[in-house]
């Protein structure tokens, strides 16, 4: 079972606690897709963000 699931990481978001970047890095790690990463944010991934 991998956690956090993406219900609990737009739980997180919701709550404030994780940024756009934060659940970007939740897609790099294969723990949730583009589009649930679109769905939590409401944001398109920008992979141009990522290099910081």
């Amino acid at each position: 079972m991998i956690y956090p699931k993406a219900d609990d990481i737009k739980n997180f978001y919701d709550w404030g606690m994780f940024s756009n970047e934060d659940v970007a890095k939740f897609v790099g790690f294969g723990t949730i897709t583009e589009e649930e990463y679109k769905e939590i944010t409401g944001e398109k991934l920008d992979y141009r963000n990522d290099e910081k």
